[in-house]
């Protein structure tokens, strides 16, 4: 299992995370967001990331030319697509994770695409949503969603998740992370990992 820390804006954060034990970092090129940035400010200091650190871009409905070019200047190892996309709408250069917003139940079905994994996130920012309807999915499972020190725990036992994500839940306020707080998550999640061994 991995751990990625997403809406990463600054390399204090990034090596941060880095020193906890993640293995991912994630990077949202979503102007709405709080947590966005942007390839110039990035291009300051992503060459710095080990690389056997996955970099994963993270967009939303955005075409595929741009994806693959933003992942080529960037040497990004993954496309997150947290929007309408279908498979049509897939990137051919780099690897793609899917994410899905789980509004209540899931349908496993429905989860068919092309994609090396499926992120299933909670309603909205911050929120978790119910995590039995992650158990049995025949893809390879990113869980996110609300997910903290307190709960991740309980939310490996339940789902035994390929990656765990997390974004929101770990700041101080809307895009600037809590340090502190997301070292005890990379924390537990190294303890719950352990233990399923």
């Amino acid at each position: 299992m991995f751990v990625k820390i997403c809406g990463v804006t600054n390399s204090e954060v990034a090596q941060a995370a880095i020193d906890g034990g993640a293995q991912a970092l994630g990077f949202i090129f979503h102007p709405p967001s709080p947590r966005h940035t942007s390839p110039h400010a990035l291009g300051d200091w992503i060459d710095t990331i080990p690389p056997n650190i996955w970099r994963v871009g993270v967009f939303v409905n955005r075409p595929v030319a741009e994806i693959e070019q933003v992942c080529a200047d960037l040497d990004l190892n993954v496309a997150q697509l947290h929007g309408s996309e279908t498979a049509a709408d897939f990137p051919k250069t780099v690897r793609v994770w899917k994410a899905i917003r789980v509004n209540g139940t899931l349908d496993h079905a429905a989860l068919d695409f092309p994609a090396e994994a499926i992120l299933l996130d909670g309603p909205a920012s911050g929120k978790p949503f119910h995590w039995e309807y992650a158990r049995g999915l025949k893809q390879k499972t990113i869980l996110a969603g609300g997910l903290d020190e307190h709960n991740v725990a309980a939310a490996i036992e339940q789902v035994q998740p390929w990656g765990i994500d997390a974004c929101s839940s770990l700041e101080s306020s809307p895009g600037r992370k809590d340090i502190a707080r997301m070292a005890r998550f990379l924390q537990a999640c190294q303890l719950a990992a352990l233990s399923h061994k």
